[in-house]
């Protein structure tokens, strides 16, 4: 049984939070943003907080209880704070810059590479080599960050390609003679 859906979703000052039937939406100083909770759980807006109950003891129930949960939970924190993910580009001549509003990867190809930012993703160029993706949808910037890390990802022999930052690269030996 879940354990992490039991503790009902406090509403974070700055944030309003309103219920309707299985529609969870908040607004805050960022944004607004919804979540509609699956048949099998039931949501309560009570005493400033967002509880989730399954409606039965069911497999399925049960499952969709704490996902529910921390659903409601990401949207809260996305409307007051936003999300933000950090990734790093290693190698002789990647670099990436902003064109207007598209991000533009130099990363060893013939061409390089045109990313278009989507709706409600800012992405930052602090440095040449450091990409900022921000947004207050948590799977949308995770998407973004992802699919910019697609285009060319860490190989394994010389670290080189774009990597999330933190992230550890497990090195390979080269060949012998």
């Amino acid at each position: 049984m879940s354990r992490i859906g039991k503790k009902p979703v406090q509403v974070p000052a700055g944030v309003t939070a309103t219920v309707d039937g299985q529609k969870v939406t908040a607004k805050g100083p960022k944004g607004e943003l919804f979540f509609v909770a699956n048949d099998e759980v039931a949501v309560k807006l009570e005493e400033g907080a967002v509880a989730v109950s399954p409606i039965n003891q069911s497999k399925d129930a049960r499952s969709k209880w704490g996902m529910s949960r921390t659903m409601i939970e990401n949207i809260f924190k996305g409307v007051k704070d936003g999300y933000e993910k950090r990734l790093e580009i290693n190698g002789v001549g990647y670099r990436a810059s902003l064109q207007g509003k598209n991000l533009q990867l130099a990363l060893g190809f013939s061409h390089d590479v045109v990313y278009e930012t989507p709706e409600g993703i800012t992405i930052a160029v602090p440095k040449p080599t450091e990409i900022v993706v921000t947004g207050i949808n948590k799977q949308q910037v995770g998407q973004v960050a992802a699919e910019i890390r697609e285009y060319r990802g860490p190989e394994p022999y010389k670290g080189k390609g774009v990597k999330y930052a933190g992230e550890r690269i497990v090195r390979k030996e080269g060949k012998k003679k």
